[in-house]
């Protein structure tokens, strides 16, 4: 854990989101969120349910159409672009969802097998093997390949989920809940397995959760989002002796 925090004040901004609002009827959900990402920075987002943490993601990926701003990925808007360049830059992206997302009826491996051959079409049988066996063993699940989701406790679906999301080696990872549902000795785990990952497959991250020691342990940086905006800024040690009481309340 001491070598978690990195340097990244001199790094490129991956990624972007200015002035970003995004409204459902009369319901303003964003009211003009701006944050930004360094390459290689685990950047955790946190806020009370409902403050529009995971809209933000989903405008992000765009699954969700901002009413106005702009989301800056590798430095392009977005925004403007149409579903075939939009997918272009998706394709470097993963997600881990909350519930890992695995398909029931298919084994870890073809679980593997399915999302890469997707992501590259043209992998040969070979190097799908091999990436296959580079994502378990990253994610100490060697022994799984085999089983079905069903098989698995809710620790090893997450593990499994985030080999599925690494074996396409994306630029970006967003996270979303990674530890929910999870007994701390579990999430304490899955927390050091996302600073392995950020560590060995130099990935620029968004962690979503309302887990504080996740928080602790897997922040670079942490952003709290109040009433559509981004309301507070710092380390963990920061935000943690804020003179903010409702800041201060996050970490008590």
């Amino acid at each position: 854990l001491k070598d978690k925090k990195l340097t990244t004040d001199s790094a490129e901004t991956i990624l972007e989101l200015k002035n970003v609002c995004k409204s459902f009827g009369d319901n303003d959900v964003l009211k003009g969120i701006n944050l930004s990402v360094k390459k290689g920075e685990n950047l955790v987002i946190l806020g009370r349910s409902g403050s529009g943490k995971s809209i933000a993601i989903k405008c992000l990926v765009g699954l969700i159409h901002v009413d106005e701003g702009e989301i800056k990925i590798f430095g392009t808007d977005i925004t403007e672009l149409r579903n075939d360049d939009l997918n272009d830059i998706r394709v470097r992206i993963g997600f881990l969802f909350q519930n890992g997302a695995l398909y029931d009826s298919m084994t870890v491996r073809q679980n593997l097998e399915f999302t890469l051959k997707h992501h590259s079409p043209h992998v040969s049988s070979a190097e799908v093997d091999q990436a296959i066996i580079e994502a378990l063993e990253s994610v100490g699940l060697e022994e799984a390949i085999d089983k079905m989701p069903s098989e698995l406790s809710g620790g090893m679906r997450k593990r499994i989920g985030l080999a599925r999301t690494i074996i396409i080696k994306p630029e970006i990872i967003l996270y979303d809940e990674p530890t929910t549902g999870l007994d701390a000795i579990t999430s304490r785990e899955i927390s050091e397995l996302i600073l392995y990952v950020q560590k060995k497959y130099k990935t620029t991250s968004i962690i979503i959760t309302h887990d504080m020691a996740c928080a602790k342990i897997t922040a670079n940086r942490i952003m709290i989002i109040k009433d559509g905006v981004i309301c507070a800024e710092g380390s963990y040690a920061e935000l943690e002796k804020s003179k903010d009481e409702w800041v201060r309340s996050f970490f008590i």
